[in-house]
């Protein structure tokens, strides 16, 4: 094998990698994680992670942002979409 396709077969293999847990998790109907919906809520709220709660439908994350305001974010269990809820000052 050459080469570059060696690197066209390793790279295709990281890639198939990365998504296929993604993808396991979307087809087998499960919900999605803690550490996952404390993920997904750092991102969309651009801030730090400081507490995790669990209801029966959501995750409610707390997130200090860097202008030092804490907000929650709802994170649904099933599909992972993230809803900003609230600010305190």
């Amino acid at each position: 094998m050459t080469l570059s396709l060696r690197v066209l077969v390793f790279c295709a293999a990281l890639a198939l990698s990365s998504i296929a847990p993604a993808m396991a998790l979307q087809s087998s109907g499960g919900d999605i994680s803690k550490s996952e919906a404390a993920e997904r809520a750092r991102i969309a709220a651009d801030g730090r992670v400081l507490k995790v709660e669990q209801t029966s439908q959501n995750y409610r994350v707390k997130v200090l942002k860097k202008s030092g305001r804490v907000v929650s974010v709802e994170v649904d269990k099933r599909s992972g979409k993230v809803k900003q809820s609230k600010g305190k000052d």
